[in-house]
């Protein structure tokens, strides 16, 4: 049995998700790669992060490949690379440990 792959309008919403999250990433890496050293055993959380981001886009180019071999009358490359204003919010606590559920520090 043959699957046959996504609905267009969940490549859609995917291409946002995966564009959303990479943006957030990067801003992620800028922000340890500038705390840490760029090499030696401390650049390690650096480095992965980076392998994050490349695992992102190549998971994105291969999607997008079957978007266009999926619905190749309404695929775009918008689709998995919107404008920043198409891209998915990535939301974080706005205090560390505020995730719900947490036990607050020190109790």
């Amino acid at each position: 049995m043959t699957k046959r792959g996504l609905p267009h309008p969940e490549h859609l919403r995917l291409g946002q998700v995966i564009s959303g999250i990479r943006n957030h990433l990067m801003g992620e890496l800028t922000m340890v790669a500038n705390a840490y050293p760029r090499s030696g055993p401390r650049a390690f959380p650096a480095d992965q992060l980076q392998v994050a981001i490349d695992a992102l886009d190549a998971a994105r180019a291969a999607l997008e490949d079957a978007a266009f071999e999926e619905h190749p009358r309404v695929a775009e490359t918008y689709d998995y690379y919107p404008y920043d204003e198409h891209w998915a919010e990535v939301v974080v606590p706005d205090k560390p440990g505020a995730s719900a559920g947490r036990v607050p520090f020190g109790q």
